[in-house]
């Protein structure tokens, strides 16, 4: 397995992330567009990511070249991207972001097949190779801050650029071979979408990242409303991802003694208990913290599991629209619906009853899983027995 090439393109590709989630609005700000079109313009990147998995997804399963799909795109972004230089009108640069979030959230699900391909028999080494997606979004977000405090922030625009970059040359080092594997003829994907389990499967990803949304969008907001400072606010947000590393570190330990169902229940609980901690205690210091600890399950234990199970259930020639679909459901179409009741219930009635209501999504999941999702399922069973 080609173990470092892979890696660097999850690294880059997670980097790209972390300038572009933080750093990108106070940029649009410092253009002078106001709260409404900031928020119009980054729903376009989550717009983008319901169609273009899919419609990418069915180009690299009829095709058998997924990594020709993701040079492709990862080439396609670094060209699209670069029209930021030339102009910053509203609608020019609602053109760009469109174009360019279409190529980009198009290659990572294609990445997500290939990596558990090449894993073969060994998925439960998929956590090692993602933690470094996870090590490039804090090396980004730790160290931007300072840079833009320092050359205004403008300076995102190159970086951002050389990161794209990054992630095109990472994915001409990743060979095709295994994409190849496994395309033997199976029933239509129609046929899979009458199962049960799948259906329940899919809807539970959706409600879990739609449970996350006000974390995502209004968490630092909250705290900064509690009185909490910048630099601690970025040592809470750091601390889940770090945690997050460390889960990846250990999922092939986990994997050997629960089950994919289990770890994926857990998630679901443990979901709900967070954001009632973050609801009730935002003023207790050690709370907040094993809150943010929690992260490590709630986002790093659900996806890597989730993805083994997306490898499972969509198999042969429709592994990587199987990867595209999880990706539009869970944080294109389950984002979206997160962002759109969390941004209302927030204004209507709080962030305490915002956070219970994204604890009772979470809940709903639990339910679908264990109602619907049989435990001897061949998907849902252990990953190495």
């Amino acid at each position: 397995m080609p173990y470092w090439r892979l890696s660097s393109f999850y690294f880059f590709y997670f980097a790209t992330l972390g300038a572009l989630i933080p750093y990108w609005g106070p940029y649009l700000r410092s253009i002078g567009f106001s709260p409404a079109e900031i928020g119009n313009l980054i729903a376009i990147i989550l717009g983008t990511k319901i169609v273009a998995p899919n419609v990418w997804g069915w180009i690299a399963d009829h095709s058998g070249r997924c990594m020709g799909v993701v040079r492709l795109a990862a080439l396609l972004t670094v060209v699209t991207y670069s029209g930021v230089f030339f102009g910053t009108s509203f609608w020019w640069l609602a053109l760009v972001m469109t174009l360019f979030s279409f190529f980009w959230n198009a290659s990572l699900p294609q990445l997500e097949a290939t990596t558990m391909n090449f894993l073969g028999d060994e998925t439960p080494r998929y956590g090692r190779v993602r933690l470094w997606g996870s090590i490039g979004f804090i090396v980004v977000v730790w160290s931007l801050g300072p840079l833009l405090d320092r050359h205004g922030e403008a300076m995102v625009l190159p970086i951002l650029l050389v990161l794209m970059a990054g992630i095109w040359v990472a994915s001409l080092t990743i060979p095709e071979r295994a994409c190849r594997l496994g395309h033997e003829q199976h029933a239509s994907i129609l046929t899979l979408f009458r199962q049960p389990a799948i259906l329940a499967f899919l809807l539970s990803c959706l409600l879990m990242q739609a449970s996350h949304a006000p974390y995502y969008a209004f968490y630092s907001i909250f705290l900064a409303d509690h009185g909490y400072s910048n630099t601690f606010i970025g040592f809470l947000w750091a601390v889940g991802v770090i945690c997050e590393v460390i889960v990846f570190l250990t999922m092939s330990r986990i994997f050997s003694r629960l089950s994919l169902r289990t770890v994926l229940l857990g998630s679901f609980l443990l979901a709900a208990l967070r954001w009632v901690l973050i609801a009730y205690f935002v003023d207790s210091v050690p709370i907040l913290i094993f809150a943010q600890a929690m992260h490590a399950v709630t986002f790093g234990a659900y996806h890597a599991t989730a993805v083994h199970m997306v490898h499972r259930f969509f198999t042969g020639r429709h592994q990587h629209r199987g990867q595209a679909i999880y990706s539009s459901m869970s944080f294109g179409v389950g984002g979206a619906l997160g962002s759109f009741y969390s941004g209302y219930s927030w204004m209507w009635f709080g962030a305490t009853t915002t956070y219970l209501v994204a604890a009772v999504m979470a809940l709903l999941a639990f339910a679908l899983t264990y109602s619907l999702i049989r435990p001897a399922g061949a998907a849902f069973s252990g990953s190495t027995r």
